[in-house]
């Protein structure tokens, strides 16, 4: 999950592409140079169990922070990954897509810790 988000904040099409599973990539990535990825939060995850204990499939909670046309927002998605010729690849999601409005004191949402002021809003 950590290497996707990666590939999405440097635009890394071919890797997105080959960690996707190919019945379920899309044609057109839609990498969006307004789109500014800030921050990765793993919330859960797990695996479902095959044949011999080894993991047939698995999913990930995770909620990412970003920044589009200067609009704080919010991805939250639970994401289904599967083996496939021994590496993990993306199926699909159930994705929602939340507006932030953090204030110029509040902490900021990049997770740096620091008031928006004087982070991200600089």
């Amino acid at each position: 999950m950590r290497s996707r988000f990666t590939a999405f904040v440097l635009h890394q099409e071919d890797y997105l592409r080959w960690t996707w599973h190919p019945d379920t990539c899309p044609v057109e990535m839609g990498l969006a140079d307004a789109t500014d990825w800030k921050r990765l939060e793993v919330l859960d995850d797990g695996q479902q169990q095959g044949e011999g204990e080894r993991p047939l499939s698995g999913w990930v909670h995770f909620r990412a922070t970003f920044k589009e046309r200067g609009r704080w927002q919010c991805l939250e998605e639970v994401s289904n990954f599967t083996l496939l010729n021994g590496r993990w690849v993306y199926v699909d999601g159930d994705a929602q897509v939340m507006s932030l409005k953090p204030g110029r004191n509040d902490a900021c949402p990049c997770g740096s810790g620091r008031k928006l002021k004087k982070c991200c809003a600089q």
